[in-house]
């Protein structure tokens, strides 16, 4: 059976309210609002949060609770998790513009060596039930690196 389920984000501008004009507040009930800008290249606040950041952010965050999730279903204990990501944004003559490739390099300690294979192939695993990587339309690349205790 399938459910569904309801986010909701409110974007909020004012003129002069920021010294720069691109920058504005998503405002999310019952958390703290957040303050973003365009990016540094699209003459944006470079010390604000930018789409593009936060869209790197949610792809990374979601792989990294889908790998917990099915790591937890095969009896893997994950003692660390880091992630850099990177993504290339191609800008077209007409400033339209869309990110054609990303990627995840997640590096992961768990308690125990001999899983190592096993946790390596979870990615693959936990990219098929990523809601956000489900959502978009260009490659995620993902290069794992698992260490044992």
């Amino acid at each position: 059976m399938k459910k569904e389920f309801f986010f909701e984000v409110q974007t909020q501008w004012k003129k002069g309210q920021f010294k720069n004009h691109k920058t504005h507040t998503s405002i999310i009930e019952g958390k703290k609002d957040i303050i973003v800008s365009a990016a540094r290249e699209f003459k944006g606040d470079k010390n604000k949060h930018n789409p593009e950041d936060l869209l790197l952010s949610a792809l990374s965050s979601c792989h990294m609770m889908s790998y917990f999730y099915v790591c937890q279903q095969h009896g893997i204990d994950v003692l660390e998790y880091t992630d850099k990501v990177s993504g290339t944004l191609l800008l077209n003559e007409d400033a339209s513009g869309a990110f054609q490739k990303v990627i995840l390099n997640p590096e992961v300690l768990i308690l125990d060596a001999q899983q190592i294979d096993i946790a390596t192939k979870l990615h693959e695993e936990a990219h098929q039930l990523c809601f956000i990587a489900n959502s978009v339309n260009f490659a995620i690349d993902i290069k794992p690196i698992v260490k044992g205790r």
